[in-house]
């Protein structure tokens, strides 16, 4: 998921509903319908979400008047948190970010502990 500069613009704080300690990895999203800048984001998605961001009172609307874009963390359920030995043993999914390097304003990074090995070397 490439960076989306109007989601992170007027964010608060990050909300954990679980401790990031569990997690190598969580999905990031962004979600452009949100009615509130404070409120859980909904999340009709598959798995379940983990944590969202939380907007200043003040941040604008986006393009549709009375939604606002705001970011979304989720696991799947095949995700390493849910099955240690899955198909994400080694690797990680798209859009998969370390938990510990999000903050408001800061896009999440893949990291080796993500991708729970060494990144492949490239060419």
């Amino acid at each position: 998921m490439q960076e989306d500069r109007a989601a992170l613009e007027h964010e608060d704080r990050i909300v954990w509903s679980e401790s990031v300690e569990r997690f190598d990895y969580v999905r990031q999203s962004v979600s452009r319908s949100v009615s509130t800048r404070g409120e859980p984001v909904p999340w009709r998605g598959a798995g379940r979400r983990v944590g969202y961001a939380v907007l200043r009172n003040d941040a604008p609307g986006g393009m549709v008047p009375g939604k606002f874009i705001r970011r979304v963390f989720w696991v799947k359920e095949h995700d390493r948190s849910e099955v240690p030995g899955g198909i994400y043993k080694t690797s990680a999914p798209s859009g998969a970010i370390d938990p510990r390097t999000v903050a408001p304003g800061v896009w999440g990074e893949l990291t080796e502990r993500a991708w729970g090995a060494p990144f492949p070397m490239q060419d």
